[in-house]
């Protein structure tokens, strides 16, 4: 969990909560560069000192000391940029792992429709790929801010100190690399960009052929698709090859520029040692200019390489924003969702106490209010994708729970739709309430606590029977797994509950993995329940018997299931049928009477003899 007053969706968060080990890093960042600036001194000392010991002004016992104190400087600079180098290593860590969870959580909550839009492909170099560039920028960020910038305000003091005149005219060409590492900042972004989009592309492409290789196979178009992904592979090369010439060929460049002025020192440097210059040198004094304007040049040209990859950090921080403000969304809605819920908590003990020092007339009411709280409402509900036509208009119904409700009709008319609209995924018209409030104004957690949804798709995990069951949660699997009618198969299983089911129940029949779907999503109590046809990979007696426990373990529930099978339909509450982008919601006795294509469908399915038994004893039934 994040911290309350953290932000997202702003890079300085990302520092700001790292606050401890930037401080590591300025320590150790500071003593290993200006421990740097000793190196250049002590290198002109011991030029001069040999100087002064091949003609015999000074004694080797003297080069020892400026060697020992030396080695002592650089061992000490050593350990401090292994101190630092740790310290940055663990922030970029951290920040890289804390980035990738916000942008998981932020890729739990958005819909499907989001994410096919999207692409898986790019999604995955969204979240693998441009997290790592993004951390990356901020680490040599981070690294250089102290490794050129405390070594370039140290090594420019020693030059003015030693010529301020030399060092002034040697320091006019370091800046000419910063401008043009600007000049290209638009190519570098550019390039960067197309890579990345390139890179997502290829992703789709290889999930696809991962995905679909069978179907490659069985119809004969492996060429076909070997060639689009080839093409693919192509486009992808030339991106990569444009972003890395203008990543990678730029930094000698810069180097270049910057070494320039050694021209200019060795020529001036050389008049101040025959002193006709500005200056009187001797060599030690040549050499520490030099040595010390060898090593700004260095790091200036490394200055200018932190701004591509600055500018390529930017490209990847542009592509993973709207994730992060999405997330900073998440973290408000939490808030308010905890909040609303502690009062509703508060509300209901309250309620709960006035109903138990009331009689016996109060706490019929108090219950009978309580599930009226519970009620869906559809009035006039209408719904389309953004852009299109609608889906379907005008369905209004009511269901109170311990209903099940069916929803029928012919191919795409709307069936799967009308229960992704309790998702509420994407806006609708009309109104679909659920006790007082309409559904959509309930928050993403909010409403995750009320509308459990079972796919056409089992979407299970690449995980054990167990996992895919409870989620994490404290419960008996086998007691979900008998109520679909799957506990006997699992035990036969290698690993029983603790079998893997592999990606996407790969290693489950299509059965199996309908009824592990089922089974997850009764155990996780719902006070709705959106089932898209759970029964169509089942015979009639396993679905006969599924169904039975569905009704056990959905008394107190609403139950919306979504089928085109119709034999189970007698024994429902009410059904939806749609037909026409219309919708009419009725018992299924008065549907017989009096909706041809639905008795048609229905007898089409069940006999004559057994239609008019289960419409005979369901209506004894309704009538006790």
């Amino acid at each position: 969990m994040e911290k309350k007053n953290f932000c997202p969706d702003r890079i300085l968060a990302y520092f700001q909560v790292e606050w401890k080990t930037l401080i590591w890093i300025t320590i150790s960042g500071l003593i290993y560069n200006l421990g740097l600036m000793a190196g250049p001194w002590s290198e002109g000392k011991m030029v001069g000192c040999l100087m002064r010991i091949l003609t015999g002004a000074a004694r080797f016992s003297t080069m020892l000391r400026l060697a020992l104190f030396y080695v002592i400087v650089i061992g000490t600079v050593q350990l401090a940029r292994y101190i630092k180098r740790f310290y940055v290593r663990r922030f970029a860590n951290d920040v890289n792992r804390r980035m990738k969870r916000i942008l998981y959580c932020t890729l739990v909550h958005k819909s499907r429709v989001e994410l096919e839009k999207e692409g898986a492909g790019n999604v995955i170099t969204k979240a693998v790929s441009d997290v790592d560039d993004c951390v990356e920028g901020m680490r040599k960020f981070t690294t250089e801010i102290f490794d050129t910038g405390v070594a370039l305000f140290g090594y420019v003091c020693m030059l003015l100190y030693y010529d301020w005149r030399i060092a002034l005219i040697s320091l006019i060409f370091p800046p000419f690399s910063y401008m043009i590492a600007e000049k290209m900042k638009a190519v570098v972004q550019r390039t960067g960009a197309a890579y990345k989009e390139e890179t997502g592309r290829l992703n789709t492409e290889t999930l696809d052929r991962i995905t679909n290789a069978i179907t490659y196979r069985v119809y004969g178009c492996e060429r076909e698709r070997g060639e689009h992904y080839e093409a693919c592979l192509t486009e992808y090369e030339q991106s990569a090859v444009k972003a890395n010439i203008w990543n990678a060929a730029l930094p000698p460049v810069y180097r270049v520029i910057a070494m320039a002025g050694t021209v200019m020192i060795l020529y001036l440097g050389s008049r101040n040692i025959v002193v006709i210059g500005w200056t009187s040198w001797d060599v030690a004094a040549f050499t520490t200019f030099l040595s010390c304007y060898t090593k700004l040049s260095d790091k200036s040209s490394k200055a200018a390489k932190l701004f591509n990859a600055v500018q390529k950090a930017q490209v990847s921080w542009k592509r993973i924003h709207p994730y992060m403000e999405r997330a900073a969304e998440t973290v408000v809605e939490d808030e308010i969702a905890v909040r609303e819920e502690k009062i509703s908590i508060e509300n209901c003990g309250e309620a709960m106490n006035a109903d138990w020092e009331g009689g016996t007339e109060d706490k019929t009411r108090m219950k009978e209010v309580g599930k009226m709280e519970k009620v869906i409402t559809a009035d006039h509900l209408t719904f389309a994708y953004p852009g299109s036509d609608p889906i379907f208009r005008d369905i209004s119904f009511t269901a109170m729970p311990g209903q099940i409700i069916g929803i029928t009709g012919p191919v795409a008319c709307g069936k799967s739709t009308l229960g992704k609209s309790f998702l509420c995924e994407y806006p609708y018209e009309g109104h679909l309430t659920y006790g007082s409030r309409e559904l959509s104004s309930y928050t993403e957690q909010e409403r995750s606590r009320i509308v459990g949804y079972l796919g056409h798709d089992p979407e299970l995990l690449g995980d054990s029977v167990e996992n895919n069951v409870l989620l994490g949660d404290d419960d008996d699997v086998w007691t979900w797994l008998k109520a679909v009618c799957l506990d006997e198969e699992v035990r036969e299983m290698e690993e029983k509950e603790k079998t893997v089911v592999g990606n996407s129940g790969v290693r489950l029949s299509g059965g199996q993995a309908a009824r592990l779907a089922l089974a997850r999503t009764l155990c996780h109590k719902k006070p709705i329940l959106v089932l898209d046809d759970p029964f169509s990979a089942l015979d009639r007696r396993t679905e006969k018997q599924v169904f039975e426990h569905v009704k056990t373990y959905s008394k107190d529930r609403i139950v919306f299931l979504i089928s085109h099978r119709l034999y189970l339909f007698p024994e429902l509450d009410q059904v939806i049928w749609m037909d026409r982008k219309m919708g009419v919601c009725k018992s299924h006795e008065r549907m017989m009477a009096e909706n041809l294509q639905y008795a048609e469908l229905y007898r089409a399915q069940v006999s004559q003899k057994e239609a008019k038994e289960e419409c005979s004893l369901t209506g004894e039934r309704r009538r006790k």
